[in-house]
C-alpha cells in the first residue's frame, strides 16, 4: 500500500501506522534476478526449459544456425516474414535485423508459455518490427485443444487461417512446427496466390513427407532438400564440444516456379 502524499510532513507521518511501507523499499527486496542467455541474436530469457533448443542456446548461444544461413539469402531489408513456432524468439530476433525498420516479422505461436518467452525476448532487445500472435494456424477459424506435454499444460487456443491475417506482403513463410504444413496450406490459398512467398519448413513423419512435398508442387512450387546440422563449429560461444553429434533437421525450401531462384547446391526433390 502506498504512503499518502501528505506523509512527507513529519508531524503527520508520525501518526501513520507501520503498515504503510515505502514502495521503493518493498520492491527492492522483492525483485528477483532474471536468468538470461547471451546469444548471437540478442538477450534471450532462460526459462529453465530442458528441450533441444534451450540446450543449444545455453551451450552455443545460438540455435539451428545453418537454417539461418539459408534464411539470410531469402530476406532483404523491407521484406515481410512469418514464422510459425516461436522457439524462444531466437530466429525472430535474427530476421528482425534482416528486414530492418521498414520490414516486418510476424511470429505465430500457439502455446501460451512459449508466446510469453517470445514477447520477453522482444522486450529485452527493444524490438519493434516483430508482431507476436498467440494462435494456431490451420485450415479454419475457431479454436483447438492442445494436449499436455512434458513441460506444457493442456490448453485451448484460437485457430486462424493464414489468409485471415490479411498480410499486405509476405516474402518468407518459415514453419518450425512439425506436421502442420498441410492444414496451414489449406487456409493459405489466397495468400500464396497473391504473394508467392518462399516456404521453409521441417519435414514431419516419413509417411507425411511425400504428401507435404506433393501439396506444394500442386500449388506451383519447386522443392529442394536442406539438411542443416544442429552443431555449428563456428558457434557464438566458441564451444568446441558437440552435444548434437550427427544430428540434423530434415528441411525443405520451396519457391514458386515463377521466382528467379535456383538452389544449385541443394538436391531438388
Amino acid at each position: 500500500m502506498n504512503q499518502p502524499e501528505n506523509a512527507a510532513n513529519p508531524a503527520i507521518a508520525a501518526d501513520i501506522p507501520a503498515i504503510f511501507t515505502p514502495v521503493h523499499k518493498a520492491l527492492s527486496k522483492a525483485v528477483p534476478s532474471v536468468p538470461l542467455w547471451n546469444t548471437r541474436y540478442g538477450m534471450v530469457h532462460d526459462n529453465q526449459a530442458d528441450d533441444v533448443i534451450a540446450r543449444s542456446l545455453s551451450s552455443y548461444g545460438e540455435w539451428a544456425e545453418q537454417e539461418l544461413d539459408l534464411v539470410g539469402a531469402l530476406l532483404d531489408e523491407g521484406n515481410v516474414a512469418l514464422q510459425y513456432g516461436a522457439e524462444h524468439g531466437a530466429h525472430a530476433l535474427y530476421m528482425s535485423k534482416l528486414v530492418g525498420v521498414a520490414g516486418e516479422v510476424h511470429v505465430v505461436e500457439p502455446r501460451r508459455l512459449p508466446h510469453i518467452a517470445l514477447c520477453t525476448a522482444l522486450g529485452l532487445n527493444n524490438v519493434r518490427n516483430v508482431h507476436p500472435w498467440q494462435a494456431a494456424l490451420g485450415d479454419r477459424q475457431g479454436s483447438v485443444d492442445l494436449p499436455a506435454s512434458t513441460d506444457q499444460p493442456e490448453e485451448r487456443v484460437r485457430m486462424l487461417t493464414l489468409d485471415a491475417l490479411k498480410l499486405s506482403a509476405l516474402h518468407l513463410l518459415k514453419i518450425n512446427l512439425h506436421g502442420c504444413l498441410l492444414a496451414l496450406l489449406s487456409g493459405a490459398g489466397e495468400t500464396l496466390r497473391k504473394h508467392k512467398p518462399a516456404i521453409y519448413f521441417r519435414l514431419s513423419t516419413l509417411e507425411s513427407a511425400a504428401n507435404e512435398v506433393a501439396a506444394l508442387k500442386e500449388t506451383g512450387y519447386r522443392c529442394w532438400s536442406h539438411l542443416p546440422y544442429l552443431y555449428n563449429a563456428g558457434n557464438f560461444a566458441e564451444n568446441k564440444r558437440n552435444i548434437f553429434p550427427g544430428w540434423s533437421h530434415q528441411n525443405v525450401i520451396a519457391v514458386h516456379r515463377d521466382a528467379p531462384v535456383n538452389f544449385q547446391h541443394l538436391p531438388e526433390i
